[in-house]
């Protein structure tokens, strides 16, 4: 029989192992060619850590592809976090259109539909706050921020019409952190170029 410290270590390490891979990102993150996180760069260290990103361990998970840590400045990091924000808003789009061609009650066909479109917007805000993020710092953080009440919106009527769909709980959720990680990279740009407004 193993000793125990031996037996506490292998332990340990199963439970890490274990703790990292809990969380279910691999359906709506896009997937990167490695197997292994990457360290993450500072830039994305720094995000990461800022007051506004709700959850410090899902941003360094999302953030863990080489293109991502490559990132040379908090413009082109921004860029790609609203395409990953995008990205995630159109796997969870394609979730509700599956959801809605099943039969269910008017109430929650209404609140599936009201989710559509609240995701239509994600996506078309994250698209826009690209090209807005080097012109208007401060336009790119609203526009963002606002994406935030529509998911919470949507939340509210699945809520009230009693809709169960586990697939749609997590994609608002991750919905939720890419709004906080958008909304902390163009804080931090507003930060570097102030408007003269």
């Amino acid at each position: 029989m193993a000793p125990p410290n031996q037996l506490c270590l292998v332990l340990v390490i199963f439970l890490s192992i274990f703790s990292l891979s809990s969380l279910p990102t691999s359906a709506i993150i896009p997937k990167a060619n490695v197997s292994l996180p990457l360290p993450s760069s500072q830039l994305v260290e720094n995000l990461c850590n800022g007051k506004a990103v709700e959850n410090h361990r899902f941003c360094l998970k999302a953030l863990s592809t080489p293109k991502i840590i490559a990132a040379m400045d908090t413009t082109q990091l921004g860029t790609l976090i609203m395409k990953l924000g995008a990205a995630n808003a159109k796997a969870t789009l394609n979730v509700y259109n599956e959801i809605i061609k099943k039969p269910g009650s008017p109430q929650a066909l209404k609140a599936l539909n009201c989710c559509v479109e609240a995701y239509k917007y994600a996506i078309l805000s994250f698209e826009m706050v690209s090209s807005e993020l080097v012109e208007d710092p401060q336009t790119a953080n609203y526009d963002v921020a606002v994406i935030g009440p529509e998911i919470a919106n949507c939340e509210k009527e699945l809520i009230n019409a009693k809709v169960q769909a586990p697939r749609l709980l997590v994609g608002n959720r991750f919905m939720k952190y890419y709004v906080s990680m958008g909304y902390e990279i163009t804080s931090t740009l507003e930060l570097q170029n102030p408007n003269e407004y």
